[in-house]
């Protein structure tokens, strides 16, 4: 990646929507070249996807916590796993006390609670601690 792809980056990590036109002029170069840089990038696996991002108190009733996992044996087992748990929001490796930081997004205290016996029932998961997110105080 040149200095190019990564100014593209940091505009598209500020709007994912902008459109082709408006990244060509900021960035001062052709709609083709934007094009043909987004398109190479997905194709490289650089860029997955696209994302909706919500502002916190949009969902006021969602209950977002994270929970951050000791895993013993095959972590690579561990994360497809927590990957394919709908209550992950998120998923990171870490280092430190625990080896994953997940972060939860559920809709109910009890949904919470499933998705957290789900998680220690993965085989590999050895222990695991839970914060509930109260607020924001700085975004």
């Amino acid at each position: 990646m040149d200095d190019l792809d990564q100014r593209l980056i940091a505009k598209l990590r500020h709007d994912a929507r902008a459109p082709v036109a408006d990244l060509a002029k900021a960035l001062g170069v052709s709609r083709g070249t934007i094009t043909n840089r987004m398109a190479r990038l997905q194709r490289d696996g650089v860029i997955t996807g696209y994302t909706l991002r919500l502002r916190p108190d949009a969902t006021p009733d969602e209950i977002r916590a994270w929970t951050s996992l000791a895993v013993e044996g095959n972590q690579h087992r561990v994360i497809r796993a927590l990957l394919g748990e709908p209550g992950v929001a998120a998923l990171h490796d870490t280092n430190g006390r625990w080896d994953l930081l997940a972060e939860l997004r559920v809709g109910s205290l009890a949904e919470l609670s499933a998705t957290l016996e789900r998680i220690r029932g993965i085989e590999g998961v050895s222990a695991s601690e839970t914060s509930v997110h109260l607020r924001t105080l700085r975004g």
